[in-house]
Formats: structure tokens, C-alpha cells, sequence
């Protein structure tokens, strides 16, 4: 069974997508794959209740509770490997992680950022296409790298701008292309 473990900060939608698409699609069966833990570095994360209600096991490991993003980076390493993950997902992780932390999962360490990257990377990311008039926006699926919001890119969504678009809306319509493509993009890395 390849283990998939997802890390949250927030609300957990994209995470709960994964999860919804494992089971409508029947990963555990068909591919021989697992959602097997969600980590969050959040105790007030929604998305934590979500796991739990799908009997999914969750950590947390509070990153306030140590010294440096290196120590915070070593012990929830040291959490994530219990759960031999064949791919380390990150689902709104709003964490920086180190370089060695993207090393030890390297080529099995996901995200994906709500544009059209190599295009805003970082923050903020609605409302900077909307002040540069881009036409479209959307969300990319990439291996990470040590570099912030780069490496290979494995999938993209593509949303209009449209002209009375605010940073709210449109960001909640890259969300909604998020749940679809996420979904896809992990099945098409796991099964490659």
C-alpha cells in the first residue's frame, strides 16, 4: 500500500478533495493507495475534524512550540516518516520548509499554489493578477523544491479573469479548479 500523508494549516478543502476523490475512486483498491495520516502544525485547523470523521489519523506539531523552523522542520519529519509516505502532500501548509526538510522527501514532496507559476509565486497571488490585467489565472501542482513556489510543474488549471473579478472571487473560483486538479495530478504521480 503507498501512503499518502497530507499536511494543513487552515480549512483543509483541498485536503478534504484528496480524500473524497480516494474514496469515490477507490485508490485503496484500484491503485493501492492511501490517504494514512493529516499533520497539521495548527491545533484550531478546521481541516483536522474533517480527518478525524473519516477515522483518518492526525498529528499535530505546533511549530510555535519550538526554537526554529529547523527543529519544527526535524520533528514533524520525524512524525511524517512513522507513516512511510510514498508522496508528502501539501494542502494549504502555510509553512516554509528547509531545505533539508524538502531534501529528506525529495521527488515525493507535492504542492500546489494558487497561480499560474513560474507567474506569483508567494502571497497574494488574486489580486496581483488582477492589478497586472491578466486575462487568466489559475493553479499549479509542482514538486517542491528549496526554492519557494518552483520546481517541476505536474499539472495546471486554467481560470479567466473576469473584469469585475475581485481577489475573493477569484480566488474561490481557482479553489474550485483546485479540488479537481489536485485530486487528479496526485493519481497521475502515484501511478506514473
Amino acid at each position: 500500500m503507498k501512503n499518502i500523508v497530507i499536511l494543513i494549516s487552515g480549512s483543509g478543502t483541498n485536503m478534504a478533495a484528496i480524500v473524497q476523490a480516494a474514496e469515490q475512486r477507490q485508490w485503496s483498491d484500484k491503485l493501492g493507495v492511501r490517504v494514512a495520516a493529516v499533520l497539521s502544525n495548527r491545533g484550531d485547523a478546521e481541516g483536522l475534524e474533517f480527518a478525524k470523521n473519516r477515522g483518518i489519523p492526525v498529528v499535530l506539531v505546533e511549530h510555535k512550540s519550538f526554537a526554529s523552523r529547523e527543529a519544527f522542520d526535524l520533528a514533524l519529519q520525524d512524525e511524517i516518516d512513522r507513516f512511510e509516505p510514498a508522496l508528502l502532500v501539501l494542502a494549504g501548509f502555510m509553512r516554509i520548509l528547509s531545505p533539508a526538510f524538502v531534501q529528506h522527501f525529495h521527488k515525493r514532496l507535492i504542492n500546489i499554489h494558487p497561480s499560474l507559476l513560474p507567474a506569483f509565486t508567494g502571497l497574494n497571488t488574486h489580486q496581483r493578477a488582477i492589478d497586472m490585467g491578466c486575462k487568466f489565472a489559475g493553479a499549479t501542482v509542482h514538486l517542491v523544491t528549496s526554492e519557494l513556489d518552483h520546481g517541476p510543474i505536474l499539472a495546471q488549471a486554467v481560470v479567466p479573469v473576469l473584469p469585475m473579478d475581485t481577489a475573493q472571487s477569484l480566488a474561490e473560483r481557482v479553489l474550485s479548479q483546485e479540488h479537481l486538479l489536485y485530486p487528479q495530478a496526485i493519481e497521475k504521480f502515484l501511478t506514473a
